[in-house]
């Protein structure tokens, strides 16, 4: 596809996806992430062809006028939509699929300080709410949404909706996740639930065990006896007033 198509082609997906575009001409005016996607296309070119300096520096010229830091070695499929723009980070070794929507605030980037393949692969169709990080060489799995301020640390599998920090997964394939093993969660708290779940089934498993401390009536005529002794007890104390 030539560049001029693929302008096209983004433009056309701005108009789809966000409701606020009224013209062609106010997004090709007014959307800093479009902008920062078309500096992203030409230093792209530029790093293939070992131009790696002329490529870094261009990079740097979109961040300063868009406000999104794009490195020039990230792999960016068609029609990726970052609305609003401001803040995104997108790092040296980031797989991006088609059809992709970023908001603003996110990073897309890497842990420590390895080398190889460090910053995430985003398939096909994924939305990313604003301020979310997506860190480290996972996947994030086709048509999956990751929730606005939400840490991605694992993989996310393919249809499924994130969010929390870390991110776990409360939707996948349309329908409710429930956690109902404590070792799923994975915030700072987990280790709690964890111990007190395991004291839980060590109380019922003791509750099981034990046999009924209540001993039963030696015969019909000592139970009749002890019911009445308790029924004159509970007169005696509603006429007192007591039990009012």
């Amino acid at each position: 596809m030539s560049l001029f198509s693929g302008m096209r082609e983004d433009i056309a997906s701005v108009m789809e996806r966000d409701p606020a575009a009224r013209t062609r001409l106010e997004v090709l005016l007014c959307y800093p992430g479009l902008w920062a996607v078309w500096f992203y296309r030409v230093s792209h070119g530029l790093w293939r062809h070992h131009l790696r300096l002329i490529a870094r520096m261009l990079s740097q010229l979109g961040r300063f006028l868009t406000g999104v830091d794009i490195h020039p070695g990230a792999q960016l499929g068609r029609r990726l939509f970052i609305d609003h723009a401001t803040g995104v980070v997108i790092g040296e070794t980031t797989i991006v699929g088609s059809d992709v929507t970023i908001y603003q605030g996110v990073t897309l980037g890497g842990t420590g300080k390895g080398h190889g393949k460090r910053h995430p692969t985003v398939c096909d169709g994924v939305f990313i709410g604003n301020n979310a990080n997506v860190l480290g060489d996972i996947t994030v799995g086709e048509n999956s949404r990751v929730g606005a301020g939400s840490v991605v640390l694992a993989d996310v599998p393919p249809n499924s909706t994130v969010v929390g920090v870390p991110a776990h997964v409360i939707y996948r394939n349309g329908r409710r996740v429930l956690i109902t093993d404590p070792h799923e969660v994975k915030d700072p708290l987990s280790d709690a639930l964890i111990a007190l779940s395991s004291r839980v089934e060590a109380l019922e498993s003791r509750l099981g065990a034990e046999e009924p401390c209540v001993q039963p009536f030696a015969d019909e005529e000592a139970e009749r006896t002890a019911y009445r002794v308790e029924l004159e007890r509970m007169k005696v104390y509603v006429s007192s007033g007591e039990g009012i």
